[in-house]
């Protein structure tokens, strides 16, 4: 028996989370009020009592949500991962619970990629669209075939058999989509993001985040992490960082990341955070 602990990413949030956590556990409410602190304005009144327009703000959904999800899993009374996965900023939540980073340094980070992350939106009009129903090389073609210099699109997301989400700058993505409905995809779907998270246009982002994740104490995880990048399991701190970094460019491979914990012995799954959606996309997974 493996249990392994997933954690979602950003899109996961809604108004509310959290609340009960907080107002039920002591434990919830310590650790909720010094992320207040640390973050240095009150983070829970617009996770708690907040509107779905302030949550969405990039800078607020992802401390917002590692905040859930790292807190639900340390308030457990019996965590104790044999495996852990984050999906993108989920990554930085799985660590968190694992003992990699600490709950402080964690949230930091965080919101350091949050913010660096939220400038990058505002540089360059780009978006993100979901594609249902084609097969991943001819989503890679296509979005090769699209992209020219200046304006690209790329696989983003590999979130399950049959579900790989698209990044780029706006037009890119459009036609993107359009050459994707004529090949046969059951839908190609614009995404109400801020931006093109997981391509070359968080190039900005990546180069400012570079000097945090560096200065990051990084500790031997308790357990192995599958990283997005290569979907593989890692707990050499120097490989985690190099990995942290290179993920704002490059694409989520969560299939691969939960095929590799099956074929490593996993046998039950444990989603820590706002929703289920990951445990939606391991349920098709395990279909293959």
């Amino acid at each position: 028996m493996a249990k392994a602990y997933v954690f979602p990413g950003q899109g996961a949030q809604f108004v509310g989370m959290g609340k009960d956590l907080y107002e039920s556990n002591p434990k919830a409410k310590e650790l909720f009020d010094k992320a207040n602190e640390i973050l240095g304005y009150r983070i829970t009144d617009i996770m708690f009592e907040g509107t779905d327009e302030d949550l969405k703000q990039t800078k607020v959904t992802q401390p917002a949500v590692f905040l859930h999800s790292v807190i639900t899993a340390l308030c457990l009374d019996d965590f104790k991962p044999d495996m852990v996965a984050g999906h993108s900023l989920g990554e930085f939540s799985a660590l968190t619970a694992a003992g990699a980073l600490t709950f402080e340094d964690g949230l930091r980070l965080v919101y350091a990629r949050a913010m660096a992350m939220q400038r990058a939106c505002e540089a360059a009009p780009s978006t993100m669209a979901a594609v249902i129903g084609m097969a991943d090389d001819v989503i890679e073609k296509i979005c090769a075939e699209v992209s020219k210099e200046g304006c690209v699109v790329v696989p983003a997301n590999y979130n399950s058999p049959g579900q790989v989400v698209i990044s780029g700058n706006v037009e890119a993505v459009k036609e993107a989509c359009a050459k994707l409905k004529e090949a046969g995809a059951k839908r190609a779907l614009p995404l109400a993001v801020g931006g093109a998270f997981h391509s070359p246009l968080m190039e900005m982002a990546r180069v400012e985040l570079a000097k945090a994740i560096e200065a990051a104490p990084v500790s031997q995880p308790n357990c192995s992490v599958y990283q997005n990048v290569d979907a593989l399991p890692h707990t050499d701190p120097a490989e985690i960082k190099a990995n942290l970094l290179k993920q704002l460019t490059a694409p989520v491979r969560w299939t691969q990341s939960v095929q590799h914990m099956l074929a490593d012995g996993m046998t039950e799954f444990v989603e820590c955070g706002p929703g289920t959606v990951l445990t939606g996309l391991i349920g098709r997974i395990l279909k293959m």
